[in-house]
Formats: C-alpha cells, structure tokens, sequence
C-alpha cells in the first residue's frame, strides 16, 4: 500500500473486492463469514438486493439538492422513523458521530433556555459516542481523547449500569441538563445493563426535567431483537435518540430524534448539515426499513440470537479463561481473563471476521439475515478459536 492515506487505521493485511449476504470475497477470490457487519452497519449483509434496487433507482433520478429545499424521501423516512419509535422529529445527518454532536448541542441550547449558563451533561464510563471534539469528550476512554486536550467543559462522567451514581452526581450538580448512556455499551465490551437501569433514568429524568438521551448508533434499528434498544422496556420513550451505522447499511446516514421536552429546541439556523438527508441515502434509509419488516427480521433476531446465545454458553461455559457470555439479539460479547487482540487476525486466517473491544471482550455483531447454517458455523468457529487461543496461554493468565 502507498503512504498517500494517512495511517489513522491499523489495518489488516486484506483487501475486499465484493460481498453478498453474510460473505464477504477478498482481491485473491477467498470467502470469509462476515461476524462484525462493518461494525453493525450492515444489518442487512453485503449488497443486499432491495437497497442497492434503491440506490441505483434514486443516483439515476437525483443524488443532492441541500437542505434549503423541501426533500420528498427526507420526509417519507422522518415519517417512518418517528412511527417505529415513538418520537416526534428528526435531524438528519450523515454518521453516529455527528447525531450525537446534534444532541449535545440540544442539550446546551435546551439549559440555556432554562436560564444555565454552564449546561453539564451525564455521560458514562467505558462509553463511545464519536471522535469529533464534543463527542470523544463524551466518550468513557481515555485512550480517544490523549493527545487533543483541553477537552470541551461540560460533562460530568459516572460509572455505568450504577444508577445511583446518575441520582448523586444530579444532586451534586444543579447545572445537569441531560443524561446521555448507551442502552447496550458496545466498544466498551457489550455491556448490557441490569433491566431497570433505564427505566430508573427516564424516571429521574422525567422528575428533574432532565432531557433523557440515547446513543443507538449501534444497538438501533434491529440490532438488539427491537426496532430500537430502549423498547425492551414498555412505555420507556426517550427525549432524545441518535441513529446511524445499521441506518443505511453502508451508506452514510445519521439522525437524532427528539420528543418530549427535546422537542422544538431546535431552531432554523441553530444547527445544520450539508449532506444531511439527502435523496440518496433516505432511499437507501427506507429501503432498510422496509426490508426488515418485510422479511421480520426483528423475530428472526430474537429467536436466532437466543439460540447462538445457548451455543456459546454450552460451548464456552465451563471454558476455563472464558469469564462471560452476554448477548441482546445479534449483539454477543465474550469475555476473556487475558487481552485477546491476536484473535482477530487468527479468526482472519480461518475466514471468519470479528472484533475485540475493551482489549478483553470478542465482538460479534453478525448481519441480521445469517440463516440458522452461518449461525451455527459462527458458534462453532469462534469456540474453536477461542478454546484453542487459550491453550495457548500460560496457566496462570487464564486462571
């Protein structure tokens, strides 16, 4: 490879040329199952016939107007948007990153107009939430934020899944204006949190008219067996929702969606987008949406993820080395004793791709259309490897 990009990725030595459903083929004709979907961007697997029909049919027809026009497939997409999930208006944008840096933004416009000259949001530990300035702030690692300090003021960080933490640092802090979490933290190990975590924050949210803010970049439409993660609880609705990776399959679309108090905060000229929404990727957008209830998807996840779930622990369980198996839908997380980065590239070598996050915890984040086949052949290749990397290791680190 030439030096003509610059190195902000520790690539592996492999190249892509083309992808179908849960397979992808490399520049020397080799298949690999496809367990990470682009880091749960395509739920729908590669090149899935319904939103390349869409791409192709909108590129042929009109790519890009701006935003100072009315946009007919914006529209049609905010609508289907706010019907699946409850809320009440959108923003569009183009990545997770900035749909969480629109909802910071509404965050500090919401308790400026309470009279707040300092708003101070939330934010959790071992949380993702982007690299722009605000949001790698935002995020629980310090390894994202070393080398672009001074960070932004404004965010008070407690540790996660610990709700009272929420409720003290509230307390200790009258200038909180909103809580932003993760319903499942994803980069920070596929943390799923105890069943009335979120509950217990709208609650405290709703007393303390705090705006209550979900990042679903990577839990949301139907990663977790639900169209969005905070509807594995009844009645919970949030004030603010950000959106992106499983949005558009690979074309880039985000959004923030607000309800509730988040509602009309913001105003023309308060925040904007270039690209945002345009014809293009709302018809890649829709196409999404459609497909997954055309092909009910959402069942699918729930009763597959459950089954590959049982899999593992059967397989890993009683695995020494192994600490845990977690999962919520098509989101599994194993946990190890020992770093494991070197998986990665083994799992690479017997055609199978995955991830490591939290230098610990095996990522898997598989298309949600893997039939029960690629399902099982996920479980048992994975196993395999992990059982055979520890063995590897001395007795004493898997201890």
């Amino acid at each position: 490879m030439t030096e003509s990009v610059m190195p902000t990725y520790g690539r592996l030595d492999i190249t892509f040329a083309k992808g179908e459903g849960a397979w992808l083929t490399d520049t020397r004709g080799e298949r690999y199952l496809d367990a990470l979907s682009g880091i749960a961007v395509c739920n729908l697997g590669h090149c899935h016939p319904a939103v390349t029909r869409a791409i192709s049919e909108q590129a042929a027809t009109l790519v890009h107007t701006s935003n100072v026009y009315h946009i007919e497939k914006q529209q049609l997409l905010a609508d289907k948007l706010t019907q699946l999930s409850g809320m009440e208006q959108v923003f569009f944008c183009n990545s997770g990153a900035e749909a969480n840096e629109a909802a910071i933004k509404l965050a500090r416009k919401y308790g400026h107009s309470k009279g707040i000259d300092k708003p101070v949001i939330i934010v959790m530990e071992g949380s993702f939430h982007g690299r722009t300035m605000a949001t790698l702030t935002a995020t629980g690692n310090a390894k994202v934020q070393a080398g672009f300090e001074p960070l932004v003021p404004g965010f008070v960080r407690v540790p996660y899944n610990d709700f009272d933490a929420i409720r003290m640092a509230v307390s200790h802090w009258p200038e909180a204006v909103a809580v932003l979490v993760e319903p499942v933290q994803g980069e920070g190990g596929i943390k799923v949190p105890d069943s009335e975590y979120l509950s217990a924050i709208r609650d405290l949210c709703t007393q303390r008219k705090l705006l209550m803010m979900l990042d679903e970049v990577q839990t949301g439409v139907g990663r977790t067996g639900k169209w969005f993660a905070f509807q594995h609880k009844q009645g919970l609705v949030p004030d603010v929702m950000t959106l992106a990776k499983g949005l558009g399959n690979g074309m880039p679309v985000g959004a923030c969606l607000v309800a509730g108090l988040a509602k009309g905060v913001l105003q023309a000229g308060n925040h904007g987008s270039t690209f945002g929404g345009n014809p293009l990727a709302c018809s890649a957008a829709l196409a999404v949406l459609e497909t997954i209830e055309k092909e009910q998807l959402l069942d699918h996840v729930n009763r597959l993820g459950e089954q590959m779930y049982q899999h593992f622990k059967q397989q890993l369980g009683q695995t020494e080395g192994v600490k845990d198996v977690r999962h919520l839908g098509f989101m599994f997380g194993i946990e190890l004793t020992v770093p494991c980065a070197d998986l990665v590239k083994l799992a690479l070598q017997d055609h199978i791709l995955i991830n490591v996050t939290a230098e610990k915890v095996i990522r898997l984040l598989p298309p949600l259309v893997i039939n029960a086949q690629e399902a099982e052949m996920i479980v048992n290749k994975v196993s395999q490897l992990v059982k055979t990397f520890l063995a590897s290791q001395p007795i004493e680190s898997v201890a």
